[in-house]
């Protein structure tokens, strides 16, 4: 552990007290700091957002989904959990686990092996006895995430493209993962410009005074790096 807190201080020299980056340089500064720790893996590029809402209150609740234009540098174990002609259309859009309660009693047993889940609405029967499983692992399929639907081919299509959820946390802060720290610098910034402008885009009409507060980037390693966040106050 201390040579990671070595690293760790080293990393934390690289960025200016007290300066804003834009985006363009939070990512430069993020692979430099990549270079800096070193890491045995290859680290995924993260950035978080504080937000001025009250998550407590359902009007306040921001959720959504995009779908990032390069990915995130690995391609998503989709489960799907339908039935009838919606088994053929998974398997054809490239679903990996394909089922009905045999999935429903699988998971039951313990079996996670998988990145996302996407059930028909009749199905939804089943899956709701797996609430308190996939629930605080975010993975329960949703109707406002795109993930309850009868439309199975694009369900999974989009999810093995990219597609990422956003969705605010009790205390107001969204953190998502962008790509990898061995992505190009310009991928990463199309994909961090994406997510961003959804964020903004979902503000509530209820939601007062500063919006997007805070905006870091960091690697999975690594201290964060702070943005100028009145970039993305609308």
């Amino acid at each position: 552990m201390p040579k990671q807190g070595k690293k760790y201080r080293a990393a934390l020299e690289k960025i200016e007290p007290d300066k804003k980056y834009t985006l363009e340089e939070g990512l430069a500064k993020v692979k430099e700091i990549s270079g800096v720790t070193a890491r045995k893996f290859d680290e995924t590029v993260e950035l978080t957002m504080w937000l001025g809402v009250d998550p407590r209150k359902a009007d306040q609740l921001v959720r959504g989904t995009v779908v990032l234009p390069h990915g995130l540098g690995k391609s998503k174990r989709v489960l799907v959990i339908a039935q009838g002609e919606k088994v053929k259309e998974a398997e054809e859009a490239g679903a990996d686990f394909i089922g009905g309660q045999d999935m429903v009693d699988k998971i039951k047993g313990g079996w996670l092996d998988f990145d996302a889940v996407v059930a028909t609405p009749d199905m939804m029967r089943l899956v709701g006895a797996l609430g308190k499983i996939l629930g605080p692992r975010g993975l329960m399929p949703n109707p406002k995430t795109g993930t309850v639907t009868f439309d199975v081919a694009t369900a999974v299509r989009e999810t093995k493209a990219g597609k990422v959820e956003y969705r605010v946390d009790k205390t107001g802060v969204i953190h998502v993962g962008i790509g990898k720290v061995s992505f190009e610098q310009e991928l990463l910034r199309e994909n961090a410009q994406t997510l961003l402008n959804a964020v903004v885009r979902a503000k509530p009409s209820t939601a007062k005074g500063k919006y997007v507060k805070k905006v870091n980037l960091a690697s999975t390693m690594s201290p964060g790096v702070p943005l100028d966040e009145t970039a993305y106050i609308k």
